[in-house]
């Protein structure tokens, strides 16, 4: 991205002008912006001829494209880039944006997941593009675990954290499971729970289990074991990511090629059980990324732009991500600070509930 900062300060008053009406014309009407609409409100009096001119140096430099013989241009993707890291202007979400992110977090609902769906909803709806907020992991020390049978082949893991969160985990427990089994297999867990996290009990039970080999009926410890396998998979549950107003792009004005691509884009959110490289890309930098078309490997981007910021809990340390994702052609001005202050929000929220 180098080289589009050096082009931008290289260029002329006139030049750089231009690029940023041409670029903040499409952004706003989605259409090329021709040198007669540009020659209308310029800053000084000059032709529709000299303006041509400069579109045309601009274009050759890679920074705009005509779509058509004869029409306006529109910014390249190297265009976008530049005058996002160069140009943009960013200020405050104004207010009628922020009270809507308010009013959706106004609640003393304790369900972290329910507050989370009802950002991404509001996200979706102010921004009027597809919201993704992964949600933290959850990693308060446990109190208590409790197995409940439902079905010979089906069974339940009762999880209540320190917090007062509580998580219900469906899994098939070992053939041969009867209720003082279940009750030993439960006795034994809560015996070394000790205010652990999930991931601390993990390395704990396998310890415990090696060293107490004897006082274990084997019934039960097959179930702490098949249950120690819901627990390891928990952290890549595809409800970590939530993913709202599909219909907004879905909806939007577009040909068939761009309507496939979207739902493409969806198909592999949906599919996506593994959401590390989301927060990755959230964590990649301070504050609000911006990735535009291509520039994302993530999902199938291409031709859209995603912004993303991490949220943080107390400790400053980031725990989850909430972005938007639109057409390439986002009214970056505005959407770059509501996704920032819903970030900042989320994180505070969850800081003082823990």
């Amino acid at each position: 991205m180098s080289d589009a900062s050096t082009l931008l300060t290289e260029m002329n008053d006139r030049t750089r002008e231009v690029f940023r009406r041409v670029v903040e014309g499409y952004l706003a009407s989605g259409d090329p912006v021709g040198s007669r609409t540009l020659t209308r409100d310029f800053s000084e009096r000059v032709s529709a001829a000299t303006i041509r001119n400069v579109m045309q140096d601009l274009e050759y430099l890679g920074l705009l494209d005509s779509p058509h013989v004869s029409a306006g241009r529109i910014p390249t993707q190297m265009g976008l880039r530049m005058f996002v890291d160069g140009l943009l202007e960013v200020g405050s979400p104004d207010e009628a944006d922020r009270e809507k992110i308010d009013a959706t977090l106004g609640s003393n609902e304790q369900d972290v997941g329910g507050l989370l769906d009802r950002v991404g909803s509001a996200l979706s709806g102010v921004t009027r593009g597809a919201s993704l907020v992964l949600a933290p992991k959850h990693e308060a020390p446990i109190r208590h675990i409790e197995f409940v049978s439902l079905a010979p082949d089906r069974a339940l893991v009762v999880l209540v954290f320190s917090d007062g969160h509580v998580e219900n985990r469906l899994f098939s427990p070992p053939p041969g499971q009867t209720p003082s089994s279940m009750r030993e297999a439960a006795n034994f867990l809560n015996s070394v729970v000790e205010g652990k996290t999930i991931g601390e009990l993990q390395r704990t039970i396998r310890e415990e289990i090696a060293k107490r080999r004897q006082e274990i009926d084997v019934l039960a410890r097959n179930l702490v074991e098949s249950g120690m396998v819901i627990w390891e998979g928990a952290d890549e549950h595809p409800e970590r990511l939530i993913v709202r107003g599909r219909s907004n792009l879905l909806t939007g004005p577009g040909d068939a090629a761009d309507l496939e691509r979207i739902r493409g884009l969806f198909d592999d959110l949906e599919r996506k059980r593994d959401i590390a490289d989301f927060l990755e890309l959230a964590e990649g930098g301070d504050g609000v990324r911006i990735f535009i078309g291509s520039e994302n490997k993530l999902f199938s981007l291409s031709g859209s732009s995603l912004v993303v910021s991490p949220y943080m809990n107390a400790d400053r340390k980031i725990i989850g991500a909430v972005g938007v994702i639109g057409p390439t052609r986002l009214n970056y001005g505005r959407i770059v600070p509501i996704v920032n202050y819903t970030a900042q929000l989320v994180g505070k929220l969850i800081s003082d509930r823990s």
